[in-house]
């Protein structure tokens, strides 16, 4: 048998659990599918699963042999559809890392439209700030946002992602407005703690960079905490403007220091280069580029 074949059926083992089960779902003999497994273990050098009378398990090269097979079988799949020029509707699994605070304010309105468009597919979207390794843990991509630097994945943007020094009118009354980065240090700061150590700062007219140095009283990893914390009046918040725009809008946070200029970033999706890159993924990224825009709904919205 072929190893896309193997691939196939050790997927079928590990999913099922039970050389028996595969079996009997197969209808093959059991003894085929254990010499099958066993020649594959042997083509590999290594052993992918522990065997018990009862149940199977994964060892870790079986962990990783499961994951990359995955996607192998999958990019197959989508290859053979592409050389084969179907127009059928997208259907599988599509897997997606995205970051927290972004995610929750601003994808699910695109992802249900996107949905919408392709009720055969499965969108599973796993929400965290920490950079996943795609390849590893079988995401087909992630957006991420960052000033991105050289790596093995291929990046494309989907828009800008613009940042602004705020804080609320009671904060301001009490503390007064700054009028320079100067002023900065007799003011209360909110920071974010990015994993990728971003840097806060804001540039003059002349280019110059200025770190925003104060008095740091809290920190935290998620910005619509440090939002919160801000609307509430505890000090100045450094932060994206898909964060505190309605804030903005609703006069709850109060831009300072406008006459500078802040750190952007961009929206990325990212996904790997030796893969090839499924119509699932191309659709799903041309459409979040058509949706957000380079001139994103938070920032048009901000007077």
């Amino acid at each position: 048998m072929g190893q896309f074949e193997d691939m196939s059926l050790f997927i079928r083992i590990a999913d099922t659990g039970s050389i028996t089960e595969t079996a009997y779902q197969l209808n093959i003999a059991k003894s085929a599918v254990s010499r099958r497994l066993m020649n594959l273990e042997d083509r590999l050098g290594v052993q992918l699963l522990n065997r018990t009378t009862r149940k199977s398990s994964l060892t870790e090269a079986g962990r990783r042999f499961y994951r990359q097979s995955q996607v192998i079988l999958s990019d197959m799949d989508e290859l053979s559809n592409s050389m084969q020029q179907r127009t059928t509707e997208l259907s599988g699994t599509l897997k997606v890392a995205v970051p927290l605070s972004f995610g929750l304010m601003h994808l699910s309105k695109a992802v249900i439209k996107f949905s919408e468009l392709h009720p055969e597919l499965d969108i599973d979207l796993n929400f965290a700030d920490r950079q996943v390794d795609l390849v590893e843990e079988g995401f087909d991509l992630a957006l991420r946002i960052a000033d991105l630097a050289d790596s093995s994945l291929v990046a494309r943007k989907l828009t800008t992602i613009r940042h602004t020094l705020s804080a609320s009118p009671s904060y301001l009354e009490k503390h007064g407005m700054p009028q320079s980065f100067h002023d900065l240090k007799e003011h209360s700061l909110l920071k974010y703690s990015s994993p990728t150590g971003l840097t806060h700062f804001l540039m003059d007219g002349d280019g110059n960079r200025h770190e925003i140095k104060g008095k740091t009283i809290m920190t935290a990893n998620n910005g619509d905490f440090l939002r919160q914390a801000a609307v509430e009046g505890c000090g100045l918040v450094f932060g994206p403007t898909f964060i505190v725009w309605k804030d903005i809008q609703a006069g709850s946070l109060v831009p300072v220091l406008q006459k500078y200029e802040y750190l952007e970033l961009g929206a990325f999706a990212v996904y790997p280069q030796t893969r090839f890159v499924s119509a699932r993924v191309r659709q799903f990224i041309d459409f979040l580029v058509d949706y957000f825009g380079p001139e994103p709904y938070w920032d048009a919205a901000i007077p």
